[in-house]
């Protein structure tokens, strides 16, 4: 029990790095979550079978709240292009909920390696931002839609993200507008996260050989650590946008997270 109890102050500290770096920088949380849960997660008791799985739901689940939050700050700005959701809800619903049965496929060192490169991508991405606005929206048809929502949810729920690394850079090339392209990606990113989440639990849900206090592959005192301090330093990060040099900062987090991903690689 004491050592769940260290795990949960930990997460706690994580969480306010977290709360605080996704509000200053606008990225999700799991590109952090998930490198220190893998380090975390074996003092109670998670074997390295189960590490990534358990590392990735848990931080999937903690994205919700933070999602929440987010979508309701859109929603009051008119961000969210709502009218997307009629081709795209079906395919977030399935691909996140089925991401969790896939997992269960994927061994635990390949999935380490794939958020390890994922993790350096994003980190490239962050630095050198490729997705730019278009002159004139021309989104796909509701097919291709459908099609594009349900991989974006797989990979978004089998990285442990809410996906809107991915959703911003294809939605503005079509030319959606780009703050109805954030507004849109946090409000799928909840979704994805809560069904990425269900998928996770049913996923996890008979499986043997997993420790105390988890709820499918979720493993609730490190969740419970994380969303507790993130939502309050969350809008402290907020503030500092406007003060703070971001493009620096960008830059700077862009390449811890090249050396997060590569020590991943090379330690997976």
């Amino acid at each position: 029990m004491e050592t769940v109890l260290q795990v949960f102050g930990i997460c706690l500290i994580l969480g306010v790095i977290i709360g605080f770096m996704a509000g200053l920088l606008g990225i999700g949380g799991g590109i952090i979550a998930v490198p220190a849960l893998l380090h975390i997660l074996p003092f109670v008791g998670v074997s390295a079978h189960f590490l990534p799985h358990v590392a990735i739901a848990t931080s999937l689940a903690a994205i919700i709240l933070t999602g929440l939050s987010s979508t309701r700050s859109h929603h009051k700005r008119s961000n969210i292009p709502w009218r997307l959701f009629k081709p795209m809800l079906p395919g977030f619903i399935l691909g996140s909920i089925s991401s969790g049965f896939i997992s269960e496929y994927i061994s635990a060192n390949v999935l380490q390696q794939s958020f390890a490169i994922f993790v350096m991508l994003m980190a490239i991405q962050m630095a050198f931002p490729l997705g730019k606005q278009g002159e004139k929206e021309k989104l796909p048809s509701n097919i291709l839609l459908f099609f594009s929502a349900a991989i974006v949810a797989i990979i978004a729920a089998l990285m442990g993200i809410g996906g809107s690394v991915l959703l911003v850079p294809y939605l503005t090339f079509f030319g959606l507008q780009m703050r109805y392209a954030i507004g849109f990606s946090a409000a799928s990113g909840l979704l994805i996260a809560v069904f990425g989440s269900v998928g996770y639990v049913l996923a996890g849900w008979n499986v043997h050989g997993l420790p105390q206090f988890t709820l499918g592959y979720i493993y609730i005192p490190a969740l419970l650590g994380i969303v507790v301090s993130s939502t309050l330093t969350a809008p402290l990060g907020a503030k500092k946008v406007s003060v703070w040099p971001t493009n620096v900062l960008k830059k700077l987090f862009a390449l811890l997270l090249l050396i997060i991903g590569l020590k991943l690689v090379t330690t997976g």
